[in-house]
Protein backbone atom coordinates (compact mmCIF):
# COMPACT_ATOMS: atom_id res chain seq x y z
CA UNK A 1 0.00 0.00 0.00
CA UNK A 2 1.47 3.35 -1.03
CA UNK A 3 0.36 6.86 -0.28
CA UNK A 4 1.87 9.82 -2.08
CA UNK A 5 3.15 12.93 -0.39
CA UNK A 6 4.71 16.18 -1.47
CA UNK A 7 8.31 15.85 -2.55
CA UNK A 8 9.26 19.02 -0.73
CA UNK A 9 6.92 20.39 1.92
CA UNK A 10 9.00 23.43 2.83
CA UNK A 11 9.19 22.03 6.37
CA UNK A 12 12.77 22.30 7.71
CA UNK A 13 12.35 18.85 9.24
CA UNK A 14 11.68 17.39 5.77
CA UNK A 15 14.41 18.94 3.64
CA UNK A 16 14.51 15.91 1.33
CA UNK A 17 11.85 13.58 0.02
CA UNK A 18 11.18 11.06 2.78
CA UNK A 19 9.30 7.79 3.12
CA UNK A 20 8.05 6.13 6.29
CA UNK A 21 7.97 2.36 5.87
CA UNK A 22 5.36 0.43 7.89
CA UNK A 23 4.53 -3.26 8.48
CA UNK A 24 1.38 -5.06 7.26
CA UNK A 25 -0.55 -4.57 10.51
CA UNK A 26 -0.59 -1.27 12.38
CA UNK A 27 -1.18 -0.59 16.04
CA UNK A 28 -3.20 2.49 16.97
CA UNK A 29 0.10 4.22 17.80
CA UNK A 30 1.63 3.34 14.44
CA UNK A 31 -1.48 4.67 12.69
CA UNK A 32 -1.09 7.99 14.55
CA UNK A 33 2.52 8.27 13.41
CA UNK A 34 1.52 7.35 9.85
CA UNK A 35 -1.13 10.06 9.82
CA UNK A 36 1.34 12.56 11.30
CA UNK A 37 3.87 11.67 8.60
CA UNK A 38 1.26 12.17 5.87
CA UNK A 39 0.30 15.58 7.24
CA UNK A 40 3.97 16.53 7.16
CA UNK A 41 4.19 15.53 3.49
CA UNK A 42 6.09 12.26 3.80
CA UNK A 43 5.31 9.24 1.67
CA UNK A 44 4.00 6.29 3.68
CA UNK A 45 4.41 2.74 2.43
CA UNK A 46 2.77 -0.18 4.22
CA UNK A 47 4.36 -3.38 2.99
CA UNK A 48 2.17 -6.50 2.65
CA UNK A 49 5.01 -8.67 3.99
CA UNK A 50 8.56 -8.46 5.31
CA UNK A 51 9.98 -9.07 1.83
CA UNK A 52 10.48 -5.78 -0.04
CA UNK A 53 9.94 -6.05 -3.78
CA UNK A 54 12.67 -5.09 -6.26
CA UNK A 55 11.08 -1.75 -7.10
CA UNK A 56 11.15 -0.78 -3.42
CA UNK A 57 14.83 -1.67 -3.25
CA UNK A 58 15.90 0.26 -6.30
CA UNK A 59 13.38 2.97 -7.15
CA UNK A 60 10.68 4.30 -4.86
CA UNK A 61 12.67 3.69 -1.67
CA UNK A 62 16.20 4.38 -2.91
CA UNK A 63 18.08 5.78 0.11
CA UNK A 64 20.37 8.50 -1.23
CA UNK A 65 20.79 12.25 -0.73
CA UNK A 66 17.48 12.92 -2.49
CA UNK A 67 15.29 10.31 -0.83
CA UNK A 68 15.43 9.30 2.86
CA UNK A 69 13.82 6.02 3.91
CA UNK A 70 12.70 5.52 7.51
CA UNK A 71 11.08 2.69 9.42
CA UNK A 72 8.50 2.20 12.15
CA UNK A 73 7.93 -1.49 12.91
CA UNK A 74 8.74 -4.32 15.29
CA UNK A 75 12.20 -5.92 15.54
CA UNK A 76 11.40 -9.00 13.43
CA UNK A 77 10.08 -6.90 10.54
CA UNK A 78 13.00 -4.47 10.89
CA UNK A 79 15.54 -7.29 10.77
CA UNK A 80 14.03 -8.48 7.49
CA UNK A 81 13.84 -5.17 5.63
CA UNK A 82 16.40 -2.76 7.11
CA UNK A 83 19.55 -4.09 5.46
CA UNK A 84 18.08 -4.55 1.94
CA UNK A 85 16.70 -1.01 2.04
CA UNK A 86 19.76 0.65 3.56
CA UNK A 87 18.06 1.57 6.84
CA UNK A 88 20.09 1.78 10.07
CA UNK A 89 17.85 1.07 13.12
CA UNK A 90 19.35 2.43 16.34
CA UNK A 91 19.01 0.82 19.76
CA UNK A 92 20.62 0.89 23.20
CA UNK A 93 23.52 -1.51 23.88
CA UNK A 94 22.36 -4.84 25.39
CA UNK A 95 24.18 -4.15 28.67
CA UNK A 96 23.05 -0.51 28.96
CA UNK A 97 20.47 -0.91 31.72
CA UNK A 98 22.75 -3.15 33.79
CA UNK A 99 25.59 -0.62 33.52
CA UNK A 100 23.62 2.27 35.02
CA UNK A 101 24.40 3.25 38.63
CA UNK A 102 22.09 2.02 41.38
CA UNK A 103 20.66 5.48 42.10
CA UNK A 104 19.17 5.59 38.58
CA UNK A 105 17.64 2.11 38.56
CA UNK A 106 16.84 1.49 42.27
CA UNK A 107 17.47 -2.25 41.93
CA UNK A 108 20.17 -4.76 41.07
CA UNK A 109 20.29 -5.55 37.35
CA UNK A 110 22.72 -7.93 35.69
CA UNK A 111 23.30 -8.77 32.05
CA UNK A 112 23.93 -12.51 31.80
CA UNK A 113 24.00 -15.19 29.14
CA UNK A 114 20.88 -17.28 29.44
CA UNK A 115 23.24 -20.18 30.12
CA UNK A 116 24.34 -18.46 33.33
CA UNK A 117 20.82 -17.30 34.12
CA UNK A 118 19.71 -20.93 34.23
CA UNK A 119 21.72 -21.23 37.46
CA UNK A 120 19.45 -18.75 39.30
CA UNK A 121 17.85 -20.29 42.36
CA UNK A 122 15.59 -17.40 43.32
CA UNK A 123 12.74 -15.47 41.74
CA UNK A 124 13.86 -12.72 39.35
CA UNK A 125 12.48 -10.53 36.59
CA UNK A 126 14.09 -11.57 33.30
CA UNK A 127 13.77 -10.01 29.85
CA UNK A 128 15.57 -9.61 26.54
CA UNK A 129 17.47 -6.31 26.27
CA UNK A 130 16.04 -5.05 22.96
CA UNK A 131 13.30 -7.34 21.70
CA UNK A 132 10.76 -9.93 22.84
CA UNK A 133 12.88 -13.05 22.32
CA UNK A 134 12.63 -13.92 26.01
CA UNK A 135 9.25 -13.22 27.56
CA UNK A 136 9.57 -10.37 30.07
CA UNK A 137 8.20 -11.69 33.36
CA UNK A 138 9.03 -12.90 36.86
CA UNK A 139 10.54 -16.39 36.76
CA UNK A 140 10.47 -18.54 39.90
CA UNK A 141 14.05 -19.57 39.18
CA UNK A 142 16.42 -20.07 36.26
CA UNK A 143 15.09 -23.51 35.45
CA UNK A 144 11.89 -21.89 34.15
CA UNK A 145 13.75 -20.03 31.39
CA UNK A 146 13.79 -21.40 27.82
CA UNK A 147 16.39 -24.16 27.36
CA UNK A 148 19.15 -24.61 24.76
CA UNK A 149 16.72 -26.38 22.44
CA UNK A 150 14.80 -23.10 22.12
CA UNK A 151 17.40 -20.34 22.65
CA UNK A 152 21.11 -20.05 21.92
CA UNK A 153 22.87 -20.46 25.31
CA UNK A 154 24.91 -17.32 24.64
CA UNK A 155 21.83 -15.11 24.32
CA UNK A 156 22.07 -12.12 26.68
CA UNK A 157 19.23 -11.51 29.13
CA UNK A 158 18.70 -8.85 31.79
CA UNK A 159 18.10 -10.26 35.26
CA UNK A 160 16.81 -7.84 37.89
CA UNK A 161 15.34 -7.66 41.36
CA UNK A 162 11.56 -7.69 41.44
CA UNK A 163 10.15 -4.21 41.99
CA UNK A 164 6.73 -2.64 41.55
CA UNK A 165 6.28 0.66 39.73
CA UNK A 166 3.36 2.80 40.85
CA UNK A 167 3.48 4.81 37.62
CA UNK A 168 5.46 4.50 34.36
CA UNK A 169 6.21 7.08 31.67
CA UNK A 170 7.68 6.86 28.17
CA UNK A 171 10.17 9.56 27.16
CA UNK A 172 11.21 10.33 23.59
CA UNK A 173 14.82 11.55 23.64
CA UNK A 174 16.47 13.26 20.68
CA UNK A 175 19.97 14.78 20.72
CA UNK A 176 20.21 14.43 24.48
CA UNK A 177 16.89 16.14 25.27
CA UNK A 178 13.47 14.86 26.27
CA UNK A 179 11.27 16.00 23.37
CA UNK A 180 7.93 14.51 24.42
CA UNK A 181 6.51 11.72 26.52
CA UNK A 182 3.47 10.08 28.02
CA UNK A 183 2.32 8.18 31.03
CA UNK A 184 1.55 4.64 29.94
CA UNK A 185 0.87 2.63 33.11
CA UNK A 186 -0.29 2.90 36.71
CA UNK A 187 0.24 0.03 39.14
CA UNK A 188 1.10 -2.25 36.24
CA UNK A 189 -2.06 -1.47 34.26
CA UNK A 190 -2.24 0.39 30.96
CA UNK A 191 -3.15 4.02 31.67
CA UNK A 192 -2.04 6.47 28.94
CA UNK A 193 -2.04 10.08 30.05
CA UNK A 194 -0.05 13.30 30.21
CA UNK A 195 3.65 13.33 30.97
CA UNK A 196 4.52 14.11 34.60
CA UNK A 197 7.03 17.00 34.72
CA UNK A 198 8.94 15.09 37.42
CA UNK A 199 9.35 12.14 35.03
CA UNK A 200 10.65 14.50 32.33
CA UNK A 201 13.06 16.09 34.84
CA UNK A 202 14.37 12.67 35.85
CA UNK A 203 14.83 11.82 32.18
CA UNK A 204 16.77 15.04 31.66
CA UNK A 205 19.06 14.12 34.57
CA UNK A 206 19.62 10.66 33.10
CA UNK A 207 20.51 12.11 29.71
CA UNK A 208 22.84 14.70 31.23
CA UNK A 209 24.75 11.96 33.04
CA UNK A 210 24.58 9.09 30.56
CA UNK A 211 23.27 10.45 27.25
CA UNK A 212 26.56 9.57 25.53
CA UNK A 213 25.86 5.88 26.20
CA UNK A 214 22.67 6.01 24.11
CA UNK A 215 21.98 6.68 20.42
CA UNK A 216 20.91 10.20 19.48
CA UNK A 217 17.30 9.02 19.14
CA UNK A 218 15.85 6.60 21.68
CA UNK A 219 12.89 5.93 23.94
CA UNK A 220 13.50 5.59 27.69
CA UNK A 221 10.84 4.31 30.06
CA UNK A 222 10.98 5.57 33.64
CA UNK A 223 8.84 4.86 36.67
CA UNK A 224 8.35 5.57 40.33
CA UNK A 225 9.10 2.79 42.82
CA UNK A 226 9.00 3.27 46.60
CA UNK A 227 8.62 6.99 45.98
CA UNK A 228 11.79 7.28 43.86
CA UNK A 229 12.17 7.67 40.10
CA UNK A 230 14.04 4.91 38.30
CA UNK A 231 14.85 3.83 34.76
CA UNK A 232 12.60 0.97 33.69
CA UNK A 233 14.32 0.25 30.36
CA UNK A 234 15.38 1.74 27.03
CA UNK A 235 13.50 0.88 23.85
CA UNK A 236 14.11 1.50 20.17
CA UNK A 237 12.02 4.52 19.15
CA UNK A 238 11.23 2.89 15.79
CA UNK A 239 9.51 -0.02 17.59
CA UNK A 240 7.75 1.84 20.42
CA UNK A 241 4.18 2.96 20.94
CA UNK A 242 3.75 6.66 21.58
CA UNK A 243 0.61 6.48 23.78
CA UNK A 244 -0.41 10.10 24.59
CA UNK A 245 2.87 11.71 23.54
CA UNK A 246 2.96 14.52 20.97
CA UNK A 247 3.04 12.58 17.68
CA UNK A 248 5.01 15.32 15.88
CA UNK A 249 7.89 15.17 18.37
CA UNK A 250 7.64 11.38 18.55
CA UNK A 251 7.89 11.19 14.75
CA UNK A 252 11.02 13.35 14.78
CA UNK A 253 12.62 10.80 17.10
CA UNK A 254 11.44 7.83 15.04
CA UNK A 255 12.79 9.29 11.79
CA UNK A 256 16.25 9.71 13.32
CA UNK A 257 16.13 6.33 15.05
CA UNK A 258 15.64 4.37 11.81
CA UNK A 259 16.80 6.28 8.76
CA UNK A 260 19.23 5.90 5.87
CA UNK A 261 22.57 4.39 6.76
CA UNK A 262 24.16 6.87 4.37
CA UNK A 263 22.98 9.74 6.60
CA UNK A 264 24.08 8.19 9.89
CA UNK A 265 26.08 10.45 12.21
CA UNK A 266 29.43 8.96 13.34
CA UNK A 267 28.36 9.04 17.01
CA UNK A 268 25.46 6.68 16.18
CA UNK A 269 27.50 4.02 14.37
CA UNK A 270 28.02 1.88 17.52
CA UNK A 271 24.26 1.78 18.14
CA UNK A 272 23.08 0.26 14.84
CA UNK A 273 21.08 -2.90 15.49
CA UNK A 274 22.54 -6.16 14.27
CA UNK A 275 19.85 -8.42 12.87
CA UNK A 276 19.40 -11.53 14.97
Amino acid sequence: MRDGGAHNTGNARTAVTATLLLPPRLTASAARLRDTARRRGLHTVQLPSATPSDDLRTDHLHADHLHAVHLHAGPTFADAVAAPLGIAPLEAPPHWLADLPRDLVQREIRALSIRDAHALRRPAFVKSPNDKGIRAMVYADGSRLPGPDAVDPGTVVLVSDIVAFSVEHRLYALDGEVRTGSRYAEDGRLAPGPLDPDAAAFGAELLARHGSTLPSAIVVDVGRTDGRWAVVEANAAWASGCYAADPEAALDTVLRAAGPRTQLAPRDLPFVRRAG
